[in-house]
């Protein structure tokens, strides 16, 4: 059998594997690739498991009584299932208008499949509802790195440099946890003698290992950076020469001179002493980076927040210099290019503005359109969902490759949307708590039974091979969208042949931010991956970004002055607590996946709430008792798993399974549109013995 050299379909490192096809089973190995260098983590090595799963979804599944959602799901062929989306979309555009029928993508999608899924909503439906999961991901920090440093790459270097820092702030981040095999390189470091800080409210294994670890309040990272920059400008470590000749905006600063260590410490819990070690290290232990995650930009300032450690790293002239900057970690598979071509309700290819005359007149060129049949911005992802079922608002939705049923917040809310929709359709590999709720399911090609590209945390730009092929009544997305283009009658603008499809999104890419007009399967194939922007042939990709300049109108980085606020829902007494959420090693995103896999059920075989011991005794709690979480919300009941690594005042639930986000609090970043996953107000009840079971 031959073997295939393809990435793993989980998180954004896409580490490289070989598939090989055989009898029974699929072999999967660990391949040496540049970012994972061998290693695997769990995920990735049960990721084959899934191939022949039992539970694959194998025909279009559509409702016994069209129309009616309690009546049960049965088989259909490809042809009722269409007849079926495309009558409903047909009649609700006819009676709504064009934008009553929407789409939510998935993080997860190939660049090829996010083209085309944002040329298809523009195109096809002619409509301006289109966002993605994204949105509950990167748009914080991609947000304030586009007003900060003019281009959003999540790393602006290979991921092989941290290897090469003295100095490491992790902020709201446990890679240790979500993308095991990129610890090689912050253990490298440490075996090299550099110093690592994590600022986590939890002792996770990533903090486990650090010099320091700081401990604030969620909500509060925004403080502990302005306090940072005081601390540094007092002390004389801002890099004026880089200020003056590579910034602008410095003087906006002035009022963070009001976040004295004193103030910071009431409002972090973090002590003077670390905070002025923490400075220390970054402006003298050099190269320094700062690298930030979800930790610090699921809240509902978290572009404020990002921007806040950015103006640190800016103001001490980390950005641009050798194995220093500031970069924030992706999160999903195609996190980095899955924001970038046409899946976000406000752009279009290459990181283009859909508001821009002259981005609508190059994308609408290469699509064979006029720009006045574009539509404008759409509702933001929760915007969306929250609108489902209203007057102007969708009433046919499409999700792809996203479980929003467990993964948006305030779940409860998010399913009573869903079912006031007139027609839901989902697109996914198995019968996902989403898909349950649809009236057409349609089964779709993984991850090894389709070609494409994607493109990682560092902006490498790799390429998804086929290793076999998708059983034989399974289409891929590309398929699928092509034929349902054709059923509304705009075939002839879509191709479900993936290289095609990626050469026309070389096309509508070039001279945006990102530019991928000179990357090409046989380059990524020969080069094992190019990093973007690469505007042509015989440019070499750029893995390193900022060394001479910004991509800004003015050349210059802008410090963007921001100041901290309480968080959108404050603990009092009937919800004393904090909430914050996370990963587990074990699993991956709504768990719709690794919740199917035998090996990673037996390691994690259900949620636990981490709470620390003294909160526990208050509450009569004993490791391993059933407790009740309660938000202004709904309710969450969860495993406590007692530990002193948490803060006593916060609770941590992870949002692999249905119960975290019935709590989490939708309160959005007025820029991003993020929502507040990690800051929620909780009460804590034990649940006595013989409730439940």
């Amino acid at each position: 059998m031959t073997a295939t050299q393809t990435h793993c379909p989980y998180c954004a490192l896409q580490c490289g594997m070989t598939l090989t096809p055989g009898i029974p089973r699929v072999r999967l190995e660990p391949a040496e690739f540049p970012v994972n260098r061998g290693g695997l983590c769990a995920k990735g090595f049960t990721a084959a498991d899934l191939l022949d799963h039992p539970d694959r979804l194998l025909t279009p599944l559509v409702r016994k009584e069209p129309g009616n959602r309690e009546s049960p799901l049965r088989e259909a062929s490809w042809e009722e299932a269409y007849e079926r989306i495309v009558g409903a979309i047909r009649d609700s555009q006819e009676q709504y208008g064009r934008d009553s029928v929407g789409v939510f993508g998935g993080g997860g999608l190939t660049n090829e499949k996010a083209y085309a899924l944002g040329k298809f909503v523009r195109v096809a439906l002619r409509s301006s509802a289109i966002d993605y999961n994204g949105r509950f991901c990167m748009s914080s920090a991609a947000t304030a790195a586009n007003r900060a440093l003019g281009i959003d790459r999540g790393l602006p270097f290979p991921l092989a440099d941290v290897a090469e820092a003295r100095t490491v702030l992790l902020v709201g981040a446990n890679p240790a946890d979500a993308m095991p095999p990129s610890m090689q390189y912050l253990d490298a470091g440490r075996a090299n003698g550099a110093k690592h800080i994590v600022v986590d409210p939890r002792r996770t294994n990533t903090a486990n290992g650090a010099h320091l670890h700081l401990q604030p309040l969620p909500g509060t990272d925004l403080a502990l950076a302005n306090g940072m920059l005081h601390i540094a400008i007092r002390a004389g470590y801002v890099d004026q020469e880089f200020v003056e000749k590579r910034t602008e905006g410095f003087e906006s600063l002035n009022k963070a001179n009001s976040y004295w260590p004193e103030r910071v410490e009431r409002i972090t819990g973090i002590p003077e002493a670390q905070l002025r070690e923490t400075v220390r290290l970054l402006a003298e232990n050099r190269p320094s980076m700062i690298l930030t995650a979800r930790g610090a930009e699921q809240h509902s300032n978290g572009t404020d927040t990002a921007q806040a450690w950015l103006n640190l790293a800016l103001a001490l002239g980390l950005v641009g210099e050798r194995y220093s900057g500031y970069g924030t970690i992706t999160g999903q598979g195609n996190g980095q290019g899955g924001r970038e071509h046409g899946q976000k309700a406000d752009q279009l290819p290459g990181y283009r503005k859909l508001d821009d005359p002259a981005a609508r007149e190059h994308v609408a060129k290469v699509w064979g359109i006029d720009p006045a049949e574009l539509p404008q911005p759409g509702l933001s992802a929760y915007e969306m969902i929250d609108r489902l079922g209203t007057e102007g608002g969708v009433r046919v939705l499409w999700v792809l490759a996203s479980n929003i049923v467990v993964s948006a917040p305030d779940s409860n809310r998010v399913r009573d949307r869903l079912g006031s929709t007139d027609f839901l359709v989902v697109s996914d590999i198995f019968r996902s708590e989403t898909a349950e709720l649809a009236d057409v399911v349609l089964p779709t090609a993984q991850w090894a039974e389709e070609e494409g590209t994607m493109t990682n945390l560092e902006g490498r730009v790799i390429r998804r091979k086929m290793a076999l092929p998708p059983p034989p009544l399974v289409k891929t997305d590309l398929q699928v969208l092509t034929e349902l283009a054709a059923h509304l009658g705009r075939g002839e603008f879509f191709t479900d042949e993936p290289q095609a499809v990626f050469e026309e999104l070389r096309r509508a890419s070039a001279g945006g931010i990102a530019d991928y007009a000179g990357i090409t399967y046989e380059r990524i194939e020969a080069e094992q991956g190019v990093f973007w922007p690469c505007p042509s042939l015989d440019h070499p990709g750029t893995p390193r970004l900022f060394a001479d300049s910004f991509p800004t109108a003015s050349g210059r980085a802008r410090f963007i002055r921001v100041d901290h606020r309480d968080a959108a829902e404050l603990p009092d007494l009937s919800f004393p607590y904090v909430l914050t959420t996370g990963r587990n090693m074990q699993q991956y995103q709504s768990g719709n996946q690794t919740r199917r896999v035998k090996a990673l059920n037996v390691a994690l075989p259900e949620p636990r709430a981490e709470i620390h011991p003294d909160l526990a005794r208050r509450h009569g709690i004993a490791d391993g008792d059933l407790v009740e979480l309660r938000s202004r919300r709904g309710v969450a009941t969860l495993r406590a798993r007692l530990s002193d690594g948490i803060r006593p005042d916060t609770v941590f639930a992870p949002f692999h399974w249905p119960g975290a986000n019935a709590l989490t609090n939708p309160a959005l970043d007025p820029h991003s549109k993020m929502p507040a996953f990690k800051v929620c107000a909780v009460a804590i009840t034990r649940v006595p013995e013989g409730t439940f079971g």
